[in-house]
Parts: C-alpha cells; structure tokens; sequence
C-alpha cells in the first residue's frame, strides 16, 4: 500500500512538472501565400539558333513577396532566458514547386536572453537585417521592386547563409547591432569559403538609420561553403566562379503621420581571382508611402544603379533608371489585394553593344527597355 502511494505520488508530481513545460512552450505554424496575373514585355524568347522579342503573360507566385511555409518554437528556460527555432521552406505557388531545400529560406536554433539572441544555422546577414527595412524591395515593394541584378540582396530572397552563427543584440534605447559569421565547413579552405557580416541601427519615434557590411568568399566554387545559392554572371553572360563579394551601405527612413519616406545606398563589388575580374554596382534608392485609409496605401521608389564590368580584355560602364509603384489594399488583417508595375532602363556600354534591362524575377530583356505589371492576393498565416 505504502509503495503503491509512493508511486502515485512521484507520477503526479511528474505530470505537473510536464504540464508547467508544455505551458511554457510554443510551436507556431505560419507562412505567407502570394499569387497573381504578370505581364512583362520585352522578354527574350528562343527563335532558332537565336532570340526574339515577346511579351509574357501569366500566373506567377511570389510577386510581392516569396511564397513560404515555416515552423517558430520558444521554450521559456527561466531567468530572461528562452530557447528558439525556426525552420522555413520557400515554394511556387503557381505551381506548387519548392523554391528551396526542405528548408532552404531558413534553418537556426539558439538562444534568446535579455542582452540579444545567438543563434547557429542558415539565416540572414547583417545587410539584410539593417539595410532591407529602410528600403522598398525589403518592406512593402518586394519581388520585383529589387535593385538591378539584385545584387545587394536586400530583400533577403537572393542569398542566405549556411553553417553560420549569429548575435543579435537587444534594442538599447534604439540603438542594436549585430553579427555573423558563416564557416565553410571545408577541409583546408576556412577562409577560402567564408562569410562574415556586421550592422547597426539607430530607431527614435519615426526616424530609423542602419548601415552593414557583408563579405562572402568563394562563391560559385564550393558546394559546402557559406553560400551556396548565388552563381555570379560576367558582363557576357558567363557564370564566374571563385568569387570574393563585398557589400556595404547605409540608408535611413522616416515616418510622419500617414507618410513614410527613404532613402539607401549600396555598393556591391564582385572580384574573381581567376581573371582578374571585378564588378561595381552603386544603387541610389529614394522611396515613399502614404496610407491613404488605413486599408488602402500608395507607393513609390526610384533606383539609379551606375554598375562597371572590368576583365582581362573588356571594361564598360552599365546605368540603370529603375521605377516602381503600387497600390495595396487590406482586406482584413491577413489578407492583402495588390497592384503595381516597374519600368527599368539601361543605357551605356560599348558602341554596338546595349545593356539588357534586369527586373528582378523576371526573364531577362530583349532590349534595354523592359516593364512589368503585376496584380494578385497575398494571404498570411
């Protein structure tokens, strides 16, 4: 009898002790859905041994932002102190594709205290965290809205980095920072395939100023390496390997009443060792956007992208004009109706030779001309 109270004893204490564990866990499902019709002109479509110039139209996923699906746990370990994970998979609505590896957008675990939060896996640098949200591609533009070449990364749908451990700092009276840093888990080349990053932010009221540096080595060479995702392109269309990326800026944005308004600049350098290659690309971004309801918003960005391609037998200098807007309307809380258009045009280069025109997303153009129109549905979860 003695025992048999011992035992009931213990199971009860064990199943309070279970049941204050789960109390403090959390596992959230969550994702986001984006769908809509696309028009693009000026897109290169096969023609024999050669291309011609079409128009497209069609379904397309991820207009505004990419299409994903994700799993986000905490556990409260007492003391300020939580452990975290997020797990995320990126996919084409349009036709129910994965984008990504099971889960290539996003894969870390950590943990959270009170002075900021350290984590270890595939996750965003430092440019991302700091410079998208002072930009239009990295908040309410998206997709189609990136930079020329979307070289910068800013709306983070470019590049990720692998095998990388992360700090990020809690806010200190608006001011935070971070860090990364992603090893190349490769014998014999710790440096040859690495990634590092750092930024910081400012936020008071309405005001927001970040600036970060991001460096990569050895893309395109190495399938183990901090990133794996990018296969850089030459002037002539040639995928380069063995490349070193750098790519810094800073930017600010400020918000009044109704009305937001930015301004950023980046600089992405690309250099090969192979061939002595090295690509340059400046973008001036100025941004805005007004809720005119607090359903219905307008917005308005314009990037001027100067760019130098500089190899062994070639130099040429390459200016883009890009121009976007957009109008979103909030159905409820969750779910959004968009429509929004880009035109983008490039100028320079050799005589004889015109620059192609590169909407991010989209196929490549025909001419130095290109514009697109979009309008969809966007569901979050």
């Amino acid at each position: 009898m003695k025992k048999t109270l011992i035992v009931a004893a213990v199971a009860a204490v064990a199943a309070s002790f279970a049941t204050a564990a789960s109390a403090q866990s959390s596992v959230t499902l969550y994702g986001l859905v984006d769908a809509g019709l696309t028009y693009v002109n000026n897109v290169q479509a096969p023609e024999g041994a050669g291309y011609q110039k079409a128009s497209a139209w069609g379904v397309t996923g991820g207009n505004v932002q990419m299409s994903r699906w994700g799993l986000r746990g905490a556990e409260d370990l007492g003391g300020g102190m939580k452990a975290i994970f997020t797990l995320e998979n990126g996919f084409d609505v349009a036709n129910g594709g994965s984008l990504t590896s099971e889960f290539g957008r996003q894969a870390f675990v950590g943990l959270s205290t009170n002075a900021g939060t350290l984590t270890l896996g595939k996750q965003t640098d430092s440019v991302v965290d700091y410079l998208g949200p002072l930009s239009a591609t990295g908040t309410w533009g998206g997709t189609y809205f990136a930079h020329p070449g979307n070289l910068d990364n800013l709306n983070g749908d470019f590049f990720r980095e692998n095998n990388s451990v992360k700090f990020q700092s809690a806010n200190y009276s608006g001011f935070s920072f971070s860090g990364l840093y992603g090893f190349s888990n490769s014998a014999g080349s710790f440096a040859a395939n690495r990634a590092y990053s750092i930024g910081a932010g400012y936020t008071n009221a309405g005001l927001k100023i970040g600036a970060a540096y991001m460096q990569a080595n050895g893309i395109g060479s190495n399938v183990s390496g901090s990133i794996t995702d990018v296969a850089p392109f030459d002037v002539n269309g040639n995928v380069m390997t063995d490349v070193r990326q750098r790519t810094f800026g800073a930017g600010a944005s400020y918000a009044i009443g109704a009305a937001t308004v930015g301004a950023v600049w980046t600089q992405t350098r690309q250099d090969q060792n192979s061939n002595s290659g090295l690509i340059v690309t400046n973008n001036f971004e100025v941004n805005g956007r007004y809720a005119l309801t607090p359903a219905l918003s307008l917005g308005a960005a314009y990037t001027f992208t100067k760019a130098k391609y500089s190899f062994e037998d070639a130099s040429t200098r390459v200016r883009y004009h890009q121009f976007g807007v957009q109008t979103d309307y909030a159905l409820s809380k969750r779910t959004d109706i968009y429509a929004e258009g880009v035109m983008e045009i490039a100028s320079g280069g050799p005589k004889g030779y015109y620059p192609a025109a590169e909407i991010n997303g989209v196929a490549a153009s025909s001419s130095s001309r290109q514009v697109l129109v979009t309008t969809g549905i966007r569901h979050r979860f």
